[in-house]
């Protein structure tokens, strides 16, 4: 298990599961556990059991069919009810039923929610505290305890606040963990306040929400205010805003600041996890996330391709390797020579300064058309062979396509494609249906090419996207079309451009069939 000397909590199974969108199954939350273990995080905040069938569920099959290496799980669940006796207390019989090694308890600490959310005295607040910390330490659990509106409660009455720290930490619990539950906090006035925090002797941790933007930057001020605990979700998951990036708090507690907290090549696989949990969420990744985001290491300005050229740490805070990421480099109409020569060099192409003048020259000119390449790597993959070669060399040529679209008597929309195609020596015809123009174009070239390309059946189109450019009007706007394909290994995009939306959608479907057929090993 995970050094105890400083604690990587997670709580995206509970805390990150209430972001609006976000819905998890058992399944679902049993895979996210797995992901996180393979992180080496010290703690997995599993649910709330007895709360809701869901959560009771979960840590029921947890032990059977979780086998975690670093992780604990932690079972989450509130201090009893005021006038009852934490034994009593059914919520407080499930914590202890649950299983789990460890029950993190959420308990107020800000006098107006004691009053006003729980209906209680601020004394009875501390014996409830009190009482279910020492009941589930005497029944062998390790106990943590969200000291929730800390900070805001702080700042009504420091003193309180402060003796529910003391309270808990007397009556057994490990950890208190000080929540800016409303995510109002700033790094400089949280700071301070963590620094009162410690001084009890206590062991303090930090949980922060992201209504600030400050969620990060509060977890690395608490840590270096004395905290020894830090609590976050995957991908910056939660309500609202969201919670701290588990993500970016590791990477840099351990990339900037030195500590241990999982192992390095468990850090090297950080990009893949966080990736494999957007999978399991449905949640599309953030591109722009620091350290895991597919855009966290890409560079588009000519000038700082120049400079990368000579020395990547240039315009690098650190080796992308090191969290499992890749540098990237973006192709649009502000590349240089240096952009183009490192993109062909990342695709396996060595350029002649001809090559490279003429290429940027092309893409310059057809971006100022509407195209757009940092988002479609392999149309520019294939007008770099395009130029190298002298000429695009095809697998198929195309004599003519149309679509039909018939609006049945019965409300009903159906459109038919076909396709006129020379491949391999042969004159092919083929005619496909759809639920739209494009799903019938896609359709009918495949039905063309199969036969003579199989590997075409592993290659599916995974989403369409249409843009009207700016600066044109009505029905004969210029219209950009990227399309995003894949195989059983890998995903790329092409782009279209023209007046008329299919044949946009056909520029950027032709190119998509042309980049999967490479791939699959056909030179033309």
């Amino acid at each position: 298990m995970a050094d105890d000397r400083f604690h990587v909590y997670d709580t995206t199974l509970r805390d990150g599961a209430q972001q609006e969108g976000l819905n998890l199954t058992v399944a679902d939350k049993l895979a996210v556990a797995r992901h996180l273990d393979g992180l080496g995080v010290g703690f997995i905040e599993g649910g709330w059991p007895g709360a809701n069938p869901k959560d009771t569920e979960f840590f029921r099959r947890a032990r059977t069919e979780l086998d975690l290496r670093h992780a604990q799980l932690a079972a989450f669940g509130a201090t009893r009810r005021a006038g009852v006796k934490a034994a009593d207390d059914p919520l407080v019989a499930a914590l202890r039923e649950s299983g789990a090694p460890v029950v993190t308890l959420v308990a107020k600490s800000h006098d107006r929610h004691v009053e006003l959310a729980l209906r209680t005295t601020l004394q009875e607040n501390l014996a409830m505290i009190r009482d279910t910390v020492s009941h589930l330490r005497a029944e062998g659990q390790r106990v943590f305890l969200d000291a929730e509106h800390f900070f805001d409660g702080y700042k009504s009455n420091p003193a309180y606040a402060l003796e529910v720290v003391r309270t808990a930490a007397e009556a057994g619990a490990d950890v208190i963990a000080l929540c800016d539950t409303n995510g109002g906090m700033l790094p400089d006035e949280l700071a301070e306040i963590v620094h009162g925090a410690v001084q009890t002797s206590a062991r303090v941790g930090i949980h922060c929400h992201d209504d600030t933007g400050c969620a990060v930057a509060n977890t690395l001020a608490a840590v270096k205010a004395g905290v020894t605990h830090v609590q976050g979700c995957a991908n910056g998951y939660g309500e609202r805003s969201g919670n701290a990036n588990l993500f970016t708090v590791v990477a840099n507690l351990q990339l900037k600041r030195g500590f241990e907290l999982v192992p390095p090549q468990a850090l090297a696989d950080m990009t893949r996890i966080a990736h494999a949990i957007t999978e399991v969420t449905n949640v599309t990744p953030n591109s722009h996330a620091p350290y895991v985001g597919a855009s966290a290491f890409a560079h588009k300005a000519g000038l700082h391709a120049s400079a990368i050229k000579v020395d990547p740490n240039l315009y690098q805070h650190i080796d992308p390797a090191e969290v499992g990421n890749d540098m990237r480099m973006l192709v649009s109409d502000m590349a240089g020579r240096a952009s183009v020569e490192l993109k062909g060099r990342e695709l396996g192409y060595e350029l002649t300064p001809g090559n490279t003048k003429e290429l940027v020259d092309r893409v310059k000119d057809l971006e100022s058309k509407g195209f757009t390449f940092e988002a479609a790597d392999a149309s520019f993959e294939l007008l770099l062979r395009d130029t190298v070669h002298g000429e695009r060399r095809r697998h198929f040529e195309v004599e003519s396509w149309r679509v039909i679209v018939e609006h049945t008597k019965g409300g009903e929309l159906v459109s038919e494609a076909t396709v006129k195609l020379h491949a391999k020596g042969e004159r092919i015809v083929a005619t496909g249906e759809g639920n739209g123009p494009v799903n019938a174009l896609d359709k009918a070239v495949r039905l063309a090419l199969e036969k003579l390309y199989p590997d075409l059946a592993k290659v599916e189109l995974v989403d369409y996207k249409v843009r009207i450019l700016e600066g044109t009007h009505g029905t004969g706007a210029i219209t950009r079309v990227l399309i995003t394909s894949s195989d059983d290994t890998t995903g790329w995009s092409t782009v279209g451009v023209g007046q008329n939306i299919i044949d946009a959608s056909w520029q950027a479907l032709e190119q998509a069939v042309t980049y999967g057929l490479l791939r699959a090993g056909h030179e033309c």
